[in-house]
Parts: structure tokens; C-alpha cells; sequence
């Protein structure tokens, strides 16, 4: 999965401090197996009370580790990341991330003009 270097400076920084678990898994248990989803839902929670304002702990804001996928993704449309990247990236069609993320993109036709419009320009193909 194609990742930004600042992403990938922050994994080598971890993997060079803390190695892998069995079979090369990034996190592993005690005893270096792979983490029970018990274990997963309970750092999340103590995680969220350090992550979160006071007042967002209690909110359904990051409720689960999947909640990250979808902030991931709003997020990169908000950009102005073309929706085929985005859907390259996370593994779905372009389809399923306009239907899934379409009101995250709504209101980007006046950026869309702009660049279209400066292409044309550029082109010679303004009026």
C-alpha cells in the first residue's frame, strides 16, 4: 500500500525501535503472536482518553479502529486527492468511494472549474 515518506519515516522509526512480532507482524502479543481482537478494542479505548479532548471521549468520535480508514479517506478527498488514487490506495473502486464519501467531496466544483479553467488558458482554449 503506497504510503506519504512521512508515513514511512514514522514505521521505520518504530520497526528500528521495536522490531516485529512473528512472521514479521508489525505488533504481537507477549509471547509475539498475533494480538487477540479483545486486546485491540482495549488499548483502543485507553487510547482514545489520551487522543481525545475530555470532552470528545465520550462521543462516538474514533469509536473503533476502522473509524481511522474512513477519517483517512475523508481526508484525502478534502485534499483534493483524485478519487481513482484514493480508491487505488485503499483497495475499492472509484464507485464505491464516490457512493460511500460523496458528501466529504460535495462543494469541490468550484476548485474543479478553476483548474479546468487555468488548463484552458494555459491550452489557449479560453474564450
Amino acid at each position: 500500500m503506497p504510503i506519504p515518506p512521512v508515513l514511512v519515516a514514522i514505521l521505520r522509526a518504530h520497526l528500528d525501535a521495536f522490531g516485529t512480532a512473528k512472521e514479521r507482524r508489525v505488533f504481537g502479543s507477549e509471547r509475539g503472536g498475533v494480538v487477540g481482537s479483545s486486546t485491540y478494542w482495549r488499548v483502543w479505548e485507553e487510547a482514545r482518553e489520551y487522543a481525545l479532548p475530555p470532552e470528545r471521549v465520550d462521543t462516538p468520535l474514533a469509536g473503533r479502529p476502522y473509524d481511522l480508514r474512513h477519517a483517512c479517506i475523508t481526508r484525502w478527498l478534502n485534499a483534493g486527492v483524485p478519487i481513482a488514487e484514493v480508491a487505488r490506495r485503499v483497495g475499492n473502486s472509484p464507485e464505491v468511494i464516490h457512493r460511500r464519501y460523496h458528501g466529504c467531496i460535495d462543494g469541490h466544483e468550484e476548485v474543479a472549474n478553476a483548474q479546468i479553467e487555468k488548463a484552458l488558458e494555459e491550452d489557449g482554449d479560453a474564450t
